[in-house]
């Protein structure tokens, strides 16, 4: 029960910081007097309240605050922007750690091994960052399914006499998501005063994609230099198009790779469960005796090591 003690004493510790970092209850105090004297000034007191209530940071927004200050809060923020969800970093944060600390017992109370529980808690704390760079990896892929055919709608909007701008707007309206939201957005932000490079370069940052990144070069580029653009989006729209090709090509030779990978690494961890269930009690040893847990241990590290190789091997870039 070592494990499920340093659980919750993880668990208690952290309430505890929380508690005691939590913001001051006079200065709570006075806020409130400030928001009401402003809202009888006013004369719509129940607006500025509800409002003033509805500004106070809740728990998930002080964690996420806490841990922007440091580069895996930053890298999780970058991550929640480039999936589109509307999570923070703080509920994140807080899923993350209910999870791995409700597996951590579950496992601890199930096999009774502290390296085995901690291993779970370190697994299932994992899976709300897997699933935002799950929702990630399909966003981008959405968005340059359908790059190459709003550039081509760009470059005929810019041959019917359309500017830029307008161009843009064409995009947003008639493409699909989340290439029409993101466009939109750029669209709103030079609206309201923003210069277009920009925007363009915020836009950039937002989605993680290489071939976004092409048009946005070609788009500035011609800006400088000066050429006819809509050729600049003709040669840009067969690059990428080519590029896409290329990409299915290499997916399609490297498929078998990959699969070997997967078995390879899950075929260990089957077997062994498959084992226990037609045996019950086989590999008990293995979890109990310390040569036993070493040599786990020690399985678990070469499988590690053997699934990264191999997709080191497959993973080509285009």
């Amino acid at each position: 029960m070592l494990t499920f003690f340093f659980l919750v004493m993880l668990g208690c510790s952290a309430c505890l910081v929380l508690f005691v970092s939590r913001e001051p209850a006079s200065k709570k105090n006075v806020g409130a007097r400030l928001a009401t004297i402003n809202s009888k000034a006013s004369g719509d007191s129940n607006d500025q309240i509800a409002l003033t209530q509805k500004s106070r940071p809740q728990l998930s927004d002080r964690i996420g605050e806490r841990f922007k200050g440091y580069h895996l809060g930053g890298n999780l923020e970058c991550l929640i922007i480039y999936a589109g969800s509307t999570q923070s970093v703080g509920r994140v944060v807080m899923t993350s750690g209910g999870i791995a600390i409700v597996s951590g017992v579950v496992a601890d109370w199930i096999f009774g091994v502290p390296l085995v529980a901690l291993l779970a808690a370190a697994i299932c704390a994992f899976i709300p960052c897997g699933s935002l760079m799950f929702q990630k990896w399909r966003r981008v892929g959405k968005f340059n399914a359908a790059l190459a055919d709003a550039i081509d709608l760009m470059a005929r909007a810019l041959r019917a006499g359309h500017s830029m701008a307008s161009s843009i707007e064409v995009i947003a309206q008639q493409s699909p998501e989340p290439l029409a939201s993101e466009f939109a957005t750029c669209f709103q932000q030079q609206k309201f005063g923003i210069p277009f490079r920009d925007a363009l370069l915020a836009m950039g940052e937002r989605v993680p994609s290489d071939d976004l990144q092409f048009l946005i070069t070609a788009v500035l580029v011609q800006k400088e230099t000066g050429g006819d653009l809509t050729d600049i989006l003709d040669r840009t729209t067969a690059v990428i198009r080519d590029r896409i090709r290329i990409q299915g090509e290499v997916s399609t030779r490297t498929a078998q790779g990959r699969l070997t990978g997967m078995i390879l690494s899950a075929l260990p961890i089957a077997l062994l469960i498959l084992i226990n269930i037609i045996t019950p009690g086989y590999s008990t040893v293995l979890f109990h005796d310390p040569l036993g847990q070493k040599l786990l241990m020690a399985g678990g590290i070469l499988i590690l090591i053997g699934g990264f190789i191999i997709s080191k091997i497959v993973d080509i870039k285009v």
